[in-house]
């Protein structure tokens, strides 16, 4: 084996004057002493190798980089490496290192003394490490089956990794979308966001590929169940074609699939979507005063938040999620926790005293130990997020609850000479300048007190 060993390394560098000193142990016939000097572009202090060797000192190369150093010190090593282990030296290692077992399968010893086995893989110029577990609970005889396994399916084309997990078992895309929504939870700033999700995928997606394996799932299928709503529901639609395309991505950087989801591909197989302005129905802030009027002659939870909604100039949901500890009745203030804030940030709220007599008027009819301003029908639960929207519907208003932002931003340009910076911050809307955005570190509370109070003044205007 030696003289193999020395044959195949050295034929390049065997007159090179830094190199590896070897001493054997013993006389071994057909060795030379020159055939065993090669270079080794390492700067390691006697490295032990194999038990054949009794000495070895590596001399460092002037010339050679770093990364060429520690490629030619891989090179030997794998190639010294050749002999078999065995059981028992398995499991006595303990030096921290690499050693080999030949055709690429290694035992690692980390410094700690855990073990596992790795296989290295070599074609076409491209190498690649796989792990095979823990050395404590995979044997030698498993880790060579593993290691044949993996270059046989590298010598036929196929990728280990995906072979693999089809032997593990590949997951329906229901199992799939359990693991993506599992994986991206904490990433969402409310529960609502995971709700929908699972709801469209529960509506859309489950009954046409839910028990579908993810490696099975093809263009076709994800067009035809697209086409059902991709005109009726265009919004969704695509809100369900992104999380399609998330979850397949998902099953694609795991190895249960060979290729990507052809997304942009069935996107054009369908037909184009009727264009949609992307703005809430606003009511003309003109008509904001009578409409206050109309709806103070009703007695609900919904009627008061939705109240609270146009006189704060507040989102739908963030009306809905208020709770009595975010409200300082001396102060006049409402202050809105950053998890509840589309920008994610903390937003403050001057109350002017119409919307406090709201606020009290809630009070009264508030039930014990109830935390929510404007509780729903169910105990301790908000107002569901269709419930203005059905208010607005059934006293014949064809717009939006969150429209009533977009009037109060009209009459504060048109009808007011208050600052568009201060009906920006009062709207909680992000700064898009990053520079304008540093040097405005305030919330402008005082100026944003004067312009609610003027908005208050003429939505109950008489």
């Amino acid at each position: 084996m030696l003289h193999k060993l020395a044959s195949g390394l050295c034929a390049e560098v065997a007159n090179s004057l830094n190199c590896l000193e070897v001493s054997l142990k013993g006389d071994t016939p057909g060795v030379s002493a020159k055939a065993l000097s090669f270079p080794i572009h390492c700067e390691s202090k006697k490295p032990r190798i194999s038990a054949a060797f009794e000495v070895i000192r590596v001399l460092p190369h002037p010339l050679a980089s770093i990364a060429s150093r520690l490629e030619m010190w891989e090179r030997m090593w794998e190639n010294i490496s050749m002999g078999k282990l065995s059981a028992t030296a398995v499991k006595s290692a303990s030096r921290p290192g690499r050693l080999g077992d030949g055709d690429g399968l290694f035992l690692i010893v980390q410094r700690g003394g855990t073990k596992s086995w790795m296989c290295r893989v070599q074609k076409n110029g491209n190498r690649r490490d796989f792990g095979l577990g823990s050395a404590s609970k995979v044997s030698l005889s498993l880790a060579r089956e593993r290691a044949r396994e993996i270059r046989t399916w590298v010598e036929m084309g196929l990728d280990p990794i995906f072979e693999r997990r089809k032997a593990e078992g590949i997951p329906t895309f229901k199992e799939a979308a359990a693991k993506v929504l599992a994986a991206h939870r904490k990433t969402w700033r409310n529960e609502k966001h995971e709700g929908q999700w699972i709801r469209t995928l529960e509506t859309y997606v489950f009954p046409h590929i839910g028990n579908v394996q993810v490696s099975e799932i093809t263009g076709p299928m994800i067009r035809n169940l697209l086409a059902e709503i991709w005109l009726s529901k265009p919004e969704t639609a695509r809100r369900v074609r992104q999380r399609i395309g998330a979850v397949l991505d998902w099953a694609y950087a795991s190895g249960f699939r060979e290729t990507e989801a052809p997304m942009r591909a069935i996107s054009k197989g369908l037909p184009r979507q009727p264009k949609n302005d992307g703005h809430f129905a606003a009511m003309p802030y003109v008509k904001v005063p009578s409409f206050v009027r109309k709806l103070r002659e009703r007695e609900s939870f919904s009627r008061f938040a939705l109240e609270f909604a146009i006189l704060t100039a507040t989102r739908s949901g963030e009306v809905r999620g208020a709770t009595w500890d975010e409200i300082d009745l001396e102060a006049r203030l409402w202050t809105i926790p950053k998890e509840r804030m589309k920008a994610n940030r903390e937003h403050v709220v001057p109350l002017t005293e119409a919307a406090i007599r709201v606020i009290r008027r809630c009070a009264e009819l508030r039930s014990q130990d109830c935390a929510l301003l404007f509780p729903g029908i169910k105990r301790r639960q908000p107002l569901s997020d269709m419930t203005l929207t059905k208010l607005l519907r059934e006293m014949k208003e064809p717009y939006t609850a969150h429209g009533f932002r977009s009037a109060f931003r009209d009459w504060a340009s048109e009808e007011t000479d208050h600052q568009g910076e201060i009906a920006e911050a009062a709207l909680a809307h992000v700064v898009k300048d990053k520079t304008e955005a540093a040097y405005r570190r305030g919330n402008l509370l005082n100026k944003r007190r004067s312009l609610m109070q003027d908005w208050a003044d003429y939505c109950t205007a008489k």
